[in-house]
């Protein structure tokens, strides 16, 4: 018997909340990896895994609060614990490959799609493995070209979203990217689930979607509490936010006289403490050497 499936059973409520945190992930996730791609320091590596659990935690919510709406109208899904949260865990393992990968070895053409593509597979496997995880009287098939589609539009996906972390500057722009980033991973979803048929294996047993809420609602709870805190924490971080200073600002020139030090550089946020003054300029020094003669000579 051939179930009748609804993608879109709360209407747009739970597509646009699933977008929603899809790009609060990858926002967090972005300027985490900027913030260690540009300033290096001893919490590199903090860096780097805060911003790939951010992004996989992101996209696994996303992709529950998406399956929220989604229902066999002939027969009530559950899901597997240990499957669903397996999926979590798959998600954040292989998109920390990919960033640490960027992180490591160097923003290169070659380093970007290989972080990319083992990110993008990691985005599909938690998304196929999550659906391995749904339970219901019945069989799940799946068109193979939508399938193919789908893991294509994570893997591009995911490529893009390595290289806005190396190239775009800025919190506008990273939220911009945050938001491309965003529908991409949704669109990825929607392919992914239009790729699904049910056969049911026995009679009608009408359900209703809220079914499969009550069974979801209480495993999103603490990912979405990580994502919250993880907000936190790239709030209370100026770098994060609103990204790296220009260091290489041309100053206002001032008045400098004969015999007078120039004023020692102040570091900006960011540098390390033990940065050198800059050193003055050739005619400031002969200025200098010249009022130490003049010195001399009363």
């Amino acid at each position: 018997m051939q179930g009748t499936v609804d993608g879109f059973s709360y209407g747009l409520v739970t597509p646009v909340a699933a977008f929603l945190m899809a790009c609060l992930g990858g926002a967090l996730g972005l300027r985490c990896t900027t913030r260690s791609l540009r300033h290096d320091d001893t919490f590199k590596a903090g860096w780097l895994a805060l911003g790939a659990t951010s992004i996989g935690t992101g996209i696994w919510t996303m992709h529950f609060i998406a399956m929220m709406g989604f229902s066999v109208r002939q027969a009530p899904i559950s899901y597997d614990l240990p499957i669903t949260f397996a999926s979590l865990g798959v998600a954040v393992l292989m998109v920390g490959i990919g960033i640490f990968i960027v992180g490591y070895r160097a923003a290169t053409a070659l380093t970007l799609v290989t972080g990319g593509t083992i990110t993008g597979l990691g985005i599909a496997t938690m998304h196929y493995l999550g659906m391995a995880g749904m339970r219901l009287d019945g069989r799940i098939d799946y068109d193979t070209l939508t399938v193919a589609l789908s893991v294509l539009i994570a893997v591009v996906a995911a490529t893009a979203a390595l290289w806005a972390a190396v190239s775009v500057h800025g919190f506008l722009a990273s939220l911009g990217a945050s938001l491309v980033m965003g529908v991409a991973v949704s669109g990825m979803h929607y392919t992914a689930m239009s790729a699904v048929s049910v056969h049911l294996h026995g009679g009608d047993a009408p359900a209703g979607p809220g079914d499969t809420a009550t069974s979801l609602l209480p495993m999103l709870i603490g990912p979405a509490v990580f994502l919250i805190l993880a907000a936190v924490v790239v709030m209370f971080d100026p770098l994060l936010v609103m990204g790296e200073p220009d260091r290489h600002r041309t100053p206002a020139r001032a008045v400098h006289r004969p015999g007078i030090p120039a004023p020692r550089y102040v570091p900006t946020y960011g540098e390390p403490a033990n940065w050198s003054s800059r050193p003055a300029g050739r005619g400031a020094r002969r200025a200098v050497h010249r009022a130490g003669h003049r010195s001399q000579d009363w």
